[in-house]
């Protein structure tokens, strides 16, 4: 199947827990490619919302509207989760650019409590 970090796809996060983010949504393909190129069975992914909120940072960033993700969206950066590769549902439909994926990479690292810089 093959996914490529940075990428957008849908996946079939149900059935979703408490506040986890469910149903099928575009998500962030988050994971390194040494793990992807490897086949590993399960990806680390960031789902997307619609429901916009402005000034989130660190939980969220904005996504904007490109490829066939037709609405500005918010990755959920505090909804960080591994999913087995078959929740994925067809293939990749967009892309984050290099500089978006290090905004994540420093909001994830204040998240996690993680040295900055």
């Amino acid at each position: 199947m093959g996914c490529r970090r940075g990428e957008i796809r849908l996946a079939n996060l149900d059935p979703s827990r408490g506040t986890e983010a469910g149903k099928v949504r575009p998500c962030i393909v988050l994971q390194s490619d040494l793990l992807n190129e490897a086949d590993h069975p399960s990806t680390t992914v960031i789902p997307l919302t619609t429901r916009l909120v402005d000034a989130a940072a660190p939980l969220r960033i904005r996504v904007a509207r490109r490829g066939s993700l037709n609405a500005d969206s918010d990755a959920m950066i505090d909804q960080v989760r591994t999913i087995d590769n078959r929740r994925f549902t067809g293939e990749p439909f967009a892309a984050m650019s290099a500089g978006e994926m290090a905004e994540i990479e420093e909001y994830l690292k204040i998240i996690l409590g993680m040295p900055i810089g």
